[in-house]
């Protein structure tokens, strides 16, 4: 099996990344819609608990944060590259960024102009999960303006990346910056109501956001979540397995360990038998009754083995 099937939902800011992603690549995929926040039933036979959004599934391959999911999307589909002009080494590092102070501050803005507006249970759900348990909605109302202000600051970085012209952020072809970086434009335009006007400012960054638009994000088709599941168990798992000797951690082929998100968030330990360990990436495999055999991968930055 060797269709790409996306687990996502359309307001997922994350999934989007993931899209443009497979826009730039033009790929063919498929599109399963999973619920916001859990449960999320037709997930977790996949994931063994794994609930951030999204997750990507190739035949009984489970991949989980999209760091894994655009590495292995690169790997079995090069051309044309996420990387171009190999850049792989400083888009990840890009990647540590948006994905760290940028996003957390475009978050903080949408909680803090949202408020008291925002459903209660997702609002107690992405709270916990983005700010940690003790996260205060009251707090984030009154840092609002400075929450706008990380946003400006470091937007206007993107919109001086374009001061010489370049079409996208790697100079003429696309590449996973753009990815890394749209997201969190489209997210913070589409939610908070300053954003318009904040951006209005950037008019190199607003033409740039157009073009990473038009790439589109391929050629989806729906899918039933049933359907998927049925394709996982119907599959085998495809790992090479291996530890990596000079790894810190020590660890040993066959173990039972589990991996969990850094952070406060709440999130559940995915637990299985370890089938690979490398310096970017951690495999564990595990049984589900619905689904049989599966391999989950989770990248190594950002995650524990424990």
């Amino acid at each position: 099996m060797s269709e790409v099937i996306l687990h996502h939902y359309p307001q997922s800011p994350v999934s989007e990344k993931v899209r443009v992603a497979l826009g730039i690549k033009g790929l063919d995929w498929q599109s399963v819609q999973i619920p916001r926040y859990p449960p999320k039933p037709d997930l977790m036979p996949l994931t063994g608990g794994y609930r951030r959004t999204p997750v990507m599934q190739i035949g009984a391959n489970v991949y989980c944060d999209s760091q894994c999911i655009i590495g292995e999307l690169e790997r079995r589909f090069p051309e044309p590259s996420l990387f171009p002009g190999g850049s792989a080494g400083l888009a990840w590092g890009v990647s540590r960024w948006t994905d760290g102070p940028l996003f957390t501050a475009v978050v903080a803005a949408i909680f803090g102009e949202q408020g008291h507006d925002l459903p209660e249970e997702f609002a107690s759900d992405r709270g916990r999960l983005y700010f940690g348990r003790d996260y205060n909605i009251d707090v984030l109302i009154r840092g609002l303006p400075d929450a706008l202000a990380q946003v400006r600051a470091q937007l206007s970085w993107i919109d001086q990346r374009l001061a010489d012209g370049r079409r996208f952020l790697l100079g003429p072809q696309p590449g996973l910056p753009d990815a890394l970086c749209y997201y969190l434009v489209w997210f913070f335009r589409g939610r908070v109501g300053a954003a318009p006007a904040l951006l209005d400012e950037l008019p190199r960054l607003e033409a740039w956001e157009q073009r990473v638009a038009s790439l589109g994000h391929g050629r989806p088709v729906d899918l039933a979540a049933d359907q998927a599941l049925d394709i996982a168990r119907d599959s085998q798992p495809e790992v090479s397995e291996s530890i990596d000797a000079a790894d810190p951690l020590r660890r040993t082929l066959g173990e039972t360990v589990g991996v969990v998100p850094d952070g406060d968030g709440g999130d559940p330990t995915v637990r299985g038998r370890l089938a690979r360990l490398t310096r970017d990436t951690v495999v564990i495999t595990r049984h589900d009754e619905r689904v049989g055999d599966v391999a989950v991968h989770f990248p190594r930055v950002g995650y524990r083995v424990v």
